[in-house]
């Protein structure tokens, strides 16, 4: 039998030091842990999860910043594995807004504002995305300085790049493009599962 929801945490998650902002505004369960909400911020930004993440927020226990990821706390010193972290042990609207980073070579770094935590809906399926803008940036296209070189190309059909990059596009990219009723949300334990975590 499913676990009754009470709450549900709407988040804004922006991704950093890009305009036009690319935004995504979800709600999720209140009993998501970190690891379940990565995977709902993959789903609705469009990411294909291939490369590792990290999320910082500050410990309303503490008051110190935390790490919260799958890295391997044996290597990396002080991370708190996020399967174990539940999003309501930290977020609050009082302690609103944490970090989360997604390929440390590309260093995509997404803002996380809790903005309410709403009574759930038992007609209505979670996660869910609401509302955003932007399409997602390409996987493995350099970070942000990347991206902004990438859209130059597409935007100059005579670039000597311009028919290679659009092959590996698949033809199209549509930078402006977004509709939060075609974001398909993945089961975290059918992802972990094929995790290469």
């Amino acid at each position: 039998m499913a676990e009754r929801i009470a709450n549900i945490y709407q988040f804004k998650i922006t991704l950093k030091d890009f305009k036009p902002k690319i935004w995504r505004r979800i709600q999720v369960p209140e009993n998501y842990s970190f690891y379940d909400l990565h995977v709902a911020i993959q789903d609705a930004m469009g990411w294909e999860d291939y490369h590792l993440h990290q999320f910082d927020i500050m410990n309303p226990k503490t008051g110190e910043k935390v790490f919260i990821s799958t890295l391997d706390n044996e290597v990396f010193h002080d991370v708190i594995e996020e399967h174990k972290a539940k999003i309501a042990q930290y977020f609050s609207i009082s302690n609103n807004k944490a970090s989360y980073e997604y390929d440390f070579g590309d260093g995509w770094e997404h803002e996380i504002i809790l903005e309410e935590i709403l009574p759930a809906n038992a007609d209505i399926k979670y996660p869910q995305c609401i509302a955003g803008k932007n399409a997602c940036p390409p996987e493995d296209c350099g970070g942000i300085p990347g991206y902004e070189y990438l859209l130059e190309i597409m935007a100059n059909p005579q670039h000597e790049e311009h028919a290679e990059r659009m092959r590996c596009l698949g033809g199209k990219f549509m930078p402006k493009e977004f509709d939060p009723q075609l974001v398909k949300f993945d089961n975290p334990k059918e992802r972990w599962k094929k995790s290469v975590y």
